[in-house]
C-alpha cells in the first residue's frame, strides 16, 4: 500500500501540472481567437497597421501555447488549441492577400498542417467581404485579382484528398468555400455586366447629343 500512496502522489503531480497547462492554454488560445478575429476587422478596414500589431499579439500566443504543451500533447491537439491557430492562420492570409503579400507557410506561422490548411480555406470566404466593397468602391480589377487569387487558394487545397482525421474536416471547409466563391463570382460578374451597359447607354446618350 506505501508504494500504491507513492505512485498516487506521483500521479496527482503529474495531473495537476496537466490541468494547470490546460486552463493556460485555454486563456492564451481564447486571447489568440480575439486578437486574430480583431486583426481581420482592421485588414477590412484597411488599417493595415493595426493589423499587423494584432497579428504580433496573436502569433506570441499561439508560439507560447505550442512551447509551453511540448510535454502535454494530448492538450496540444485538443480541439480549442488547434481551432485558435485556425483563426490565426485566416487573419495572416487574409492580411497577406489584401496587402499583396506571399502568403505565410505553416512552418513560418508554427501551426499544425490542418489547421493551416481549414485556416487557409476560411481566409479564401473571409476575402468575399474585401471584393464587395471592393466593388462598391467602384475597383473592379482589383475585385477580379482578389477574387482570382481566393480560386488559386481553393484549387490548391481541393487536391488534400485525405480522410476528414487527417485534414480536419478540411472537405465540409472547402464545400462551404466553394458556395462563398460561386456567390462572389456572380457578384462580380453582375456588376462588370451593369458597368458595360452603363457605358453603351453613355455612348450612345454622346452620340445622340452630337447628332442635335
Amino acid at each position: 500500500m506505501e508504494n500504491l500512496i507513492r505512485v498516487a502522489e506521483e500521479i496527482r503531480a503529474e495531473l495537476d501540472e496537466k490541468n494547470a497547462a490546460r486552463d493556460k492554454a485555454l486563456i492564451t488560445s481564447r486571447q489568440a481567437i480575439r486578437f486574430s478575429a480583431n486583426a481581420i476587422r482592421a485588414v477590412h478596414r484597411a488599417e493595415f497597421d493595426e493589423a499587423g500589431e494584432l497579428l504580433k499579439e496573436a502569433r506570441f500566443r499561439i508560439l507560447e501555447t505550442a512551447a509551453e504543451l511540448k510535454q502535454h500533447l494530448d492538450i496540444y491537439y485538443a480541439g480549442y488549441v488547434q481551432d485558435a491557430q485556425k483563426e490565426y492562420v485566416e487573419a495572416e492570409t487574409v492580411n497577406a492577400i489584401m496587402q499583396g503579400l506571399s502568403v505565410p507557410t505553416h512552418e513560418q506561422l508554427g501551426v499544425e498542417i490542418a489547421p493551416y490548411l481549414n485556416g487557409l480555406a476560411e481566409a479564401a470566404s473571409e476575402c468575399r467581404r474585401d471584393v464587395l466593397d471592393l466593388l462598391r468602391a467602384g475597383r473592379i480589377e482589383r475585385a477580379e485579382q482578389v477574387l482570382k487569387t481566393m480560386y488559386d487558394l481553393y484549387d490548391i487545397l481541393i487536391t488534400f484528398d485525405y480522410p476528414d482525421a487527417i485534414t480536419g474536416g478540411l472537405r465540409r471547409t472547402l464545400d462551404q468555400t466553394r458556395a462563398v466563391l460561386e456567390r462572389t463570382r456572380g457578384d462580380l460578374t453582375i456588376t462588370m455586366r451593369q458597368q458595360e451597359l452603363e457605358h453603351v447607354v453613355n455612348r450612345a446618350i454622346e452620340v445622340f447629343q452630337r447628332s442635335k
